[in-house]
């Protein structure tokens, strides 16, 4: 049985992918630079995990498993190059996964394919048809990010198309949520190169597969006009689409709506979960479902419980009155969609907010700055570069003077230094009633546990 070595095994999507071969029977080991939750979660299983990355860790004729995150200098990746080890990246693992399964449901999108592949997750987990997933966000009432059993037929992934390795996939199920434009390091042309990446990606599929559209989006509409021969299942709200939701209404926290097929109803549905952006993330995994043939009236209970991914509007705190969410949202249109999901409340709404990539703040400069309408009051700490070289003038300090030339309301402040002083110099101003909203796709996680310790002193 072949051995497999994961270099950065504790990344949400390694951990992921080492999880299911170890359900598959292979051996899995692997290294990261610091213990996590995800670390923790494959040693449970069984696998050895080294902490710190050091070449004599890789033994034996493992086949190496890395992402696009590991670097050239990597001692690890190094060493697998000297012996001459094969070495393999994780879109090519998640690839050779994918072929052991029947039915291949592939959830893609500039937005929301977390979310999505976390919901049909969780309800095909909880309609016990023991599906086989990997997801890119810990589903927090079964507390995993993965899983596999020998009996799978269903084989559910986030597909990532950030750095183009998804046009190597073949699944028999394809959701398109969104497509705008982002990842603009790669993609130098913009919506224009994403949707050739996806073009490449339906290429791949058979023609007996389902592509699941949502056809209110642009992007999806504009790749749609180049299609052809392939299965278009649409779902929409304000389009003529297969699969409609009518009838939306917004409480709270809470969203529910009426599902048509074809203009027949179909059911309604109940949610948890804010946003108009989850009302398209659970119509187009009913589309799915449906399609699939299974009872409406089953798989719309579990909707109903799912609470979301973490990271994903997940409140994190709340405490002294003040409640705290946290969200991934590091796109303009993930942020207006976040802070959208707030429009029915009349409290204080304040955002805390950090840039993630230079590259991205430069190229959506002008989206950043026209995002913000929803909340009171905006702080903005200095920018998670994830590898970035710094740009001239592209930084949170220049961002702010420019919101505020832009901008009468909300009133925006910049905040110097580490998430940590960060949070010492805004705890202060909160107060009780405040909805607080950290966001971004870095270490800005981190902040909102930070003022909750902060305020219980």
């Amino acid at each position: 049985m072949k051995d497999i070595y994961f270099i950065a095994i504790g990344g949400v999507g390694q951990s992921a992918l080492a999880k299911i071969l170890i359900k598959m029977g292979y051996n899995v080991s692997g290294s990261d630079i610091k213990e996590s939750k995800y670390t923790k979660l494959i040693e449970d299983l069984g696998a050895k995990v080294y902490i710190g990355q050091n070449p004599d860790n890789i033994k034996g004729n493992p086949i190496v498993v890395i992402s696009s995150a590991i670097k050239e200098d990597n001692p690890e990746l190094i060493k697998a190059k000297e012996l001459n080890l094969q070495i393999m990246h994780r879109s090519d693992c998640l690839k050779f996964i994918s072929e052991h399964y029947n039915d291949f449901i592939g959830l893609s999108g500039t937005h929301g394919k977390t979310t999505t592949s976390g919901m049909i997750s969780f309800v095909m987990e909880k309609m016990n048809l023991e599906p086989a997933y990997a997801v890119g966000g810990i589903l927090p009432k079964l507390k995993i990010n993965a899983n596999a059993y020998k009996t799978s037929k269903y084989f559910i992934a986030e597909l990532d198309e950030s750095d183009g390795t998804i046009q190597k996939y073949a699944p028999k199920y394809l959701l398109i949520n969104n497509l705008e434009e982002d990842h603009l390091d790669y993609y130098k042309n913009g919506l224009a190169d994403i949707i050739s990446t996806f073009k490449k990606l339906i290429s791949n599929m058979k023609e007996s597969s389902y592509i699941f559209a949502n056809i209110d989006n642009f992007g999806v509409r504009e790749l749609l006009s180049e299609i052809k021969n392939k299965n278009i299942i649409s779902y929409g709200i304000n389009s003529k689409a297969c699969y409609v939701a009518k009838n939306i209404n917004f409480e709270e926290l809470n969203s529910s709506f009426d599902i048509y097929k074809q203009d027949k109803f179909l059911g309604k549905i109940n949610l948890i979960i804010p946003g108009i952006h989850n009302i398209y993330n659970a119509l187009g995994v009913v589309s799915i479902l449906d399609t699939l043939g299974l009872n409406f009236k089953e798989y719309s209970k579990f909707l109903s419980e799912f609470s979301g991914m973490g990271r994903r509007f997940q409140i994190v705190a709340e405490t002294k009155g003040i409640k705290i969410i946290d969200d991934y949202a590091h796109h303009p249109t993930e942020i207006k969609s976040t802070l959208s999901a707030l429009q029915n409340t009349n409290k204080r709404k304040i955002a805390i907010f950090q840039p993630h990539r230079y590259t991205r703040l430069q190229g959506l400069w002008e989206e950043f700055l026209n995002c913000f309408d929803d909340v009171d009051k905006l702080y903005v700490t200095d920018v998670f570069s994830a590898g970035d070289m710094m740009i001239k003038d592209v930084d949170s300090e220049h961002f702010v003077k420019a919101f505020k030339n832009k901008n009468i309301k909300p009133e925006a402040k910049y905040i110097k230094g580490t998430i940590l002083e960060a949070s010492k110099q805004i705890m202060p101003e909160l107060k009780e009633g405040d909805i607080v909203l950290t966001i971004g796709a870095g270490d800005i996680t981190k902040i909102g546990e930070m003022i909750n310790d902060l305020l219980t002193k």
